[in-house]
């Protein structure tokens, strides 16, 4: 580690609330799907911001439409019309096929909003206030008090209770387990499609049809969160659209403003006819133009240039050489995941094979103890999983 960096380091720590056990890495610029740091040293990338960077860095045309809207204006609040949230609502509802959007600035807010307009919904049809939401256990939707209200992990509760009230847990694709937290107080039903923080684990399209018709049959609203696994990354735009099992609201982030902090909640018509109105919900930064003017590139781009495509074509190719691995190594025990959103499972921590491809370029991150996570830029070849197993192989073969 040069001065430098060792500089900069000990002026974060000295600086920051410590909230994060982060890489003993400063990194600079970016381009492609490689990073470097402030010495130089070049990272392939296969976290992309934890799933941010769908279209990697410098992409062509993005940094371009982000100056020119610098240029002609970034804020004006809500209380005005602008251009750029008009034609970005447009455009998000034509991709997911709902109908009503909320922009937010980041994932943990649009599950805040999706949450009230779940719970506003069921007020404004019998006039109580003890509806209850199912969750997932191992999952994650945020560290804002709602939304860790729904996070299924207790660990991350336990220091912050109480949380808001009348949240039971289900376990991902066990319908009996949904079925035993049901009664006449459920209002809502959120999940991840595919489970992130908790391990990446795909609800399956049996669990997901079944807890619609029990939504339907009983006026439940389905949430989907789809922060982490949409926008592409299991190779639809949004990863329940694999399965036609549409939900009454979803929340969309992360890889929306590819670096740009935005998010949204959306929902459907019945929802959104029927729940949030003037004064139940704002925010001072959601939808400006600037952040906007992101989701319009963005969502522009992956049209443009068949960005899904490329996950749908490459991503076989990623899965048969993590298999590889998984068959190589017997303390790999299971490959699962969709698209570009994968995980490797240990018998052990990963903690220092992360710290091994670090130091020799290539940037991993973990989801749970014994699980890497693979989630790379959209743009990524079948030349850049070569590389990266490369260099996960050679970690591998010093344990």
């Amino acid at each position: 580690m040069s001065e430098a960096m060792k500089k900069y380091i000990d002026e974060a720590e000295s600086a920051l609330l410590h909230t994060y056990n982060r890489y003993q890495i400063v990194l600079d610029k970016g381009e492609g799907v490689h990073l470097y740091d402030i010495d130089g040293k070049e990272y392939l990338d296969f976290v992309s911001g934890i799933a941010v960077f769908a279209l990697g860095y410098n992409y062509p045309g993005y940094n371009d439409a982000l100056k020119a809207q610098i240029d002609k204006l970034l804020h004006t609040s809500n209380y005005y019309y602008n251009v750029p949230a008009i034609e970005a609502a447009k455009k998000i509802k034509e991709v997911s096929g709902m109908d009503r959007v909320f922009f937010t600035n980041s994932g943990a807010e649009a599950v805040e909003g999706a949450i009230k307009a779940a719970r506003k919904y069921a007020y404004l049809k019998d006039g109580k206030t003890d509806h209850e939401i199912i969750a997932m256990n191992h999952s994650f939707h945020g560290r804002t008090f709602g939304a860790l209200s729904v996070t299924g992990n207790p660990h991350y509760r336990e220091a912050f209770q109480p949380m808001i009230g009348n949240i039971k847990f289900a376990d991902l694709n066990d319908f009996d387990s949904v079925l035993a937290c049901v009664n006449d107080k459920t209002c809502a039903i959120i999940m991840e499609t595919v489970q992130g923080e908790g391990g990446i684990y795909p609800a399956t399209e049996e669990f997901l049809t079944k807890v619609r018709t029990l939504c339907d049959e009983k006026d439940i609203l389905l949430i989907l969160d789809e922060i982490q696994c949409g926008m592409g990354r299991t190779g639809y735009m949004y990863a329940w659209q694999k399965y036609g099992v549409k939900p009454d609201i979803m929340t969309t982030a992360k890889a929306l403003g590819c670096g740009v902090p935005v998010g949204a909640f959306l929902l459907n018509e019945k929802v959104g006819a029927n729940s949030l109105v003037a004064g139940d919900h704002g925010t001072t930064y959601g939808g400006n133009p600037f952040a906007c003017a992101a989701i319009n590139k963005v969502l522009d781009l992956f049209k443009q240039d068949n960005i899904i495509e490329n996950v749908n074509k490459v991503a076989p190719y990623l899965e048969k050489r993590l298999d590889e691995l998984k068959d190589k190594y017997d303390f790999i025990v299971d490959r699962r995941g969709a698209g570009f959103m994968q995980g490797l499972v240990f018998n052990r921590p990963v903690a220092d094979v992360i710290n091994k491809a670090l130091e020799k370029g290539l940037i991993l991150i973990n989801a749970g103890a014994e699980i890497i996570r693979f989630v790379p830029p959209l743009i990524i070849t079948k030349e850049d999983v070569d590389d990266m197993i490369t260099i996960l192989d050679s970690c591998l073969g010093d344990l």
